[in-house]
């Protein structure tokens, strides 16, 4: 593999189990309402949806470092392709339907490694 891709692989993964963190642990802490935007109360009211979303992440988290850690090439990049898609499409639909700027700070890093797995491997 080579060493951007695991970077950036590397990165998108820590990404989502810092989300993970905010979104299942931190969520009504006053640097995760200001990081998603929201009130306080609002944040109370939808904290077990929160933590669903944040267990969601920690599994693309951990699917992805599974796969720097798979000892077969061939599958590991094919685990990237799918855990990295997944983050892609998550962050389109996120961006379209929550906030514009998560095409940014999810889709954006997730796309990149995506193109460095299929083009550098």
């Amino acid at each position: 593999m080579h060493t951007l891709t695991f970077i950036l692989v590397v990165l998108v993964a820590v990404e989502h189990f810092y989300i993970l963190i905010l979104e299942m642990f931190m969520w009504t802490k006053p640097r995760t309402l200001k990081v998603f935007g929201i009130a306080p109360a609002l944040a109370e009211q939808t904290k077990a949806m929160a933590a669903n979303q944040g267990l969601y992440n920690g599994f693309l988290a951990a699917g992805l470092v599974f796969s720097l850690m798979h000892g077969n090439e061939a599958f590991a990049m094919q685990l990237q392709v799918f855990f990295l898609s997944c983050v892609v499409v998550a962050a389109i639909y996120g961006s379209l339907t929550v906030k514009k700027s998560i095409i940014f700070i999810q889709g954006l890093p997730a796309a990149l490694a995506l193109l460095s797995v299929l083009t550098l491997g």
